[in-house]
């Protein structure tokens, strides 16, 4: 199904350029519906980032409808630190947060939040699947009026862990797993891909979605924050029968994978490439690759779907015409370059990712902006279109220029950081990668859109790195302390410090 959408009230649009709030806001402030989905990197039809065909009419048509970001970059490669960065408005440098082993209350408890601040400006602000990441300690109740957590009712057999998945009631896994066929992945947590034998409403992104429409289809007053966020394409790439079936055998592309690709990378980025490498290799030497790319495929394509269902609800209901929409995905994911499987990277597969607003007011709908954005900008860009105002200090930048104008100029690179003290800096050409015990990175994606030949020692290219250093962080904040640092009861959502006994509530 297509769908469509009204762009233009001249209201919203004077609000947005002004900064100015409303007397009324309940009549003139737009609703938000953010879409996310987790581990997509840029294979979309709009981005192209495939080399075969990638079904995402969804995504694509809401492209179509908006202001399609394909110089898009996550804050960081890894879950956490960058949906805590996507929904603080600030990097991880900022924070302290730089990997999923940490919790964002108890080490910065006075911190605004995205959910948080539109609660506080009268929005009625709901979720359900994924947001922040999804492990128990990072949805605090005061952030939602009301939460749908992921039952994870799709693997429970890989959730044994009472930390992070304290509501999930652990079973045997079922006959056939793992569903890959690779006996080396058995217990591996969420390493494993293939089709799961249940009825295609019983899937958690589907009760995710479901709920996400039913609030569409019963919330009567006021402006609306709804977050709504798929777990796939994340491993496992658990699919129906159906998505699978629309990708055929001989049409899997592999990626190109020099034999001499890491030859001229430093050690850090050699560490990050190891990791992950044994299940590719497993994958390669069973015959399993191409499966594993066409579940991940398949996996977009569900994920996908499930957009065009929120979509449909909201074009159905009466705000189709006064919504932002914002879809987004936290990181990309490699699939074989540079060696590497999963995320976890400063390259570009990894950092690359789907970003998309439509918003009322702007008539730049279909035009694609290739200038470097990042997705810890659309808190303040939220923030401006909703016709607010705030003094958060924030990290990120108000893109609402590139929605009245995709190619205005932008002299702003985007800045990805993976760990205290490694960061990549993307320009419209250049990607510069820093790392923490000062070894570089430079490709120059003119010429070598597949980052194969490291520039950074040849002096011919000193001044653009002179120019691009400029714009890493000049200070960072110290490791946000460990999970293992706290008890966390998540029955009264409480951090107690085990040292210092301070407790951190996330009722208050």
């Amino acid at each position: 199904m297509i769908f469509s959408r009204f762009l233009f009230l001249s209201i919203l649009l004077v609000l947005a350029a002004t900064g100015c709030t409303s007397e009324d806001p309940k009549q003139v402030r737009p609703n938000i519906l953010m879409i996310s989905v987790d581990d997509m990197r840029d294979w979309t039809g709009f981005l192209r980032g495939y080399q075969g065909e990638v079904f995402t009419p969804y995504m694509d048509q809401l492209a179509r409808e908006g202001v399609a970001f394909t110089n898009a970059h996550c804050p960081s490669p890894v879950c956490n630190p960058s949906r805590t960065a996507i929904m603080t408005g600030r990097m991880p440098s900022t924070t302290g947060i730089y990997n999923n082993g940490q919790w964002l209350r108890p080490n910065q408890p006075d911190m605004m939040t995205m959910p948080k601040f539109f609660k506080e400006q009268g929005y009625k602000v709901v979720g359900s699947g994924k947001s922040f990441h999804h492990t128990a300690g990072n949805n605090p109740p005061d952030q939602w009026h009301a939460y749908m957590r992921n039952p994870w009712s799709d693997f429970p057999w890989a959730r044994s862990n009472k930390l992070n998945y304290p509501w999930t009631q652990w079973e045997e896994a079922p006959p056939g797993y793992p569903f890959s066929k690779l006996e080396y992945l058995r217990g591996k947590d969420e390493r494993d891909w293939g089709i799961l034998p249940k009825p295609e409403s019983d899937y958690d992104d589907v009760k995710i979605v479901d709920y996400a429409i039913e609030f569409l289809r019963k919330h009567e007053d006021g402006p609306f924050f709804l977050s709504v966020g798929t777990f796939r394409p994340h491993l496992p790439w658990y699919i129906p029968t159906r998505f699978r079936d629309l990708y055929s055998d001989a049409d899997i592309q592999l990626p190109a994978v020099p034999e001499d690709d890491l030859d001229d990378i430093p050690a850090i980025g050699l560490d990050w490439a190891s990791r992950g490498r044994d299940q590719l290799d497993v994958a390669k030497s069973e015959g399993q690759w191409e499966e594993a790319v066409r579940c991940y495929l398949a996996s977009i394509t569900f994920a996908d779907a499930q957009i065009g269902r929120v979509l449909e609800a909201l074009e159905k209901s009466p705000y189709a015409n006064n919504t932002i929409i914002v879809l987004w995905s936290d990181h990309g994911w490699h699939i074989g370059e540079k060696n590497h499987w999963m995320k976890s990277t400063l390259w570009e597969v990894a950092t690359r990712v789907p970003f998309i607003i439509t918003a009322p007011g702007f008539k730049s709908s279909g035009i694609k902006s290739n200038r470097p954005v990042n997705l810890v900008d659309i808190f303040p860009t939220l923030v401006e279109l909703s016709g607010l105002k705030c003094d958060i200090p924030f990290d990120g930048r108000d893109l609402s220029p590139l929605l009245k104008d995709p190619q205005k100029d932008w002299p702003h690179p985007s800045v990805i950081e993976f760990g205290r003290g490694n960061a990549a800096v993307r320009d419209e050409r250049w990607r510069y990668i820093l790392y923490s015990d000062g070894e570089e990175e430079l490709y120059d994606h003119n010429s070598d859109p597949n980052e194969w030949t490291n520039l950074a020692e040849n002096p011919t290219y000193q001044n653009i790195k002179n120019e691009l250093t400029k714009h890493f962080p000049e200070t960072w904040a110290p490791n946000a302390l460990p999970k293992g640092a706290y008890k966390f009861d998540p029955d009264n959502w409480t951090f107690t410090n085990k040292k210092t006994g301070v407790i951190t509530s996330g009722n208050k």
